[in-house]
């Protein structure tokens, strides 16, 4: 993967994180419905956290106007925590309470949780086969949020995951942040996305952002530098996360 070859990254600024979960939340039911009319069923790579949570349940929100056919849109997650599957710590739980359920999505692919499967490793093997199975090639979208220490979906700074190769899901253990055994995709997997989304709200997200879109850096410390899409790659911030731009 030669990221240098890849489109540069565009910054998109909003006053707050309430304009910005409107804004992403908008564009993203753009695209989905623009693929459909197109004759495109869309694959979606969801994260989870704070804004997140926020862009979801504005999706909600504007859903029924949006002209976008639920039944016909495939959504992943980019990584999930190795809990039980009725956890609030799953980022699928979170989702599904936000939107899925509530538009009616029914092509939604799960990580395996920790009473479905024995361990990490077979979540995230399971999990593989289900992309390798059900994908399609490629994800049209990918959305992120940034952690403060730069860190996109599972993948940690100086994780070993960073380095998987000939992987497409990777258990993680000893997690910096709660819960410590998580499933993630790799950058393998998500070096195939047209679409790239990075989403960060808030000033303690300031420094790993301008850490991420510097000119030089190692993805090691920051791995949200590991990933562009094939076709376009957006950092969505409100002012305080872009502050050190």
């Amino acid at each position: 993967m030669d990221l240098a070859d890849r489109p540069a990254p565009l910054i998109e600024v909003h006053d707050d994180p309430a304009s910005l979960a409107t804004v992403v939340a908008g564009e993203l039911l753009n695209r989905i419905a623009d693929a459909q009319a197109a004759g495109n069923v869309p694959h979606i790579g969801l994260t989870g956290g704070t804004i997140a949570d926020r862009i979801h349940r504005e999706v909600a929100r504007m859903a029924p106007e949006s002209g976008v056919d639920w039944g016909a849109v495939v959504f992943w997650f980019g990584d999930e925590r190795y809990v039980a599957s009725d956890s609030p710590d799953r980022n699928a739980v979170q989702a599904r309470e936000a939107f899925l359920d509530a538009v009616g999505a029914t092509r939604v692919h799960e990580v395996p949780a920790a009473d479905q499967v024995p361990s990490a490793e077979e979540s995230a093997s399971s999990y593989s086969s289900e992309i390798r199975a059900s994908g399609a090639g490629a994800f049209d979208i990918v959305m992120f949020g940034v952690g403060p220490d730069g860190h996109i979906a599972s993948l940690f700074p100086h994780h070993p995951g960073l380095d998987a190769e000939d992987a497409i899901a990777i258990a993680v253990h000893d997690s910096p942040k709660p819960p410590p055994d998580r499933v993630s995709l790799t950058y393998e997997a998500f070096e195939r996305s047209h679409v790239v989304w990075f989403v960060a709200s808030g000033e303690e997200k300031a420094d790993a952002v301008a850490r991420a879109l510097a000119d030089d850096g190692d993805l090691h410390a920051t791995p949200a530098r590991g990933v562009k899409g094939m076709q376009e790659t957006t950092f969505f911030l409100d002012h305080a996360a872009a502050s050190r731009l």
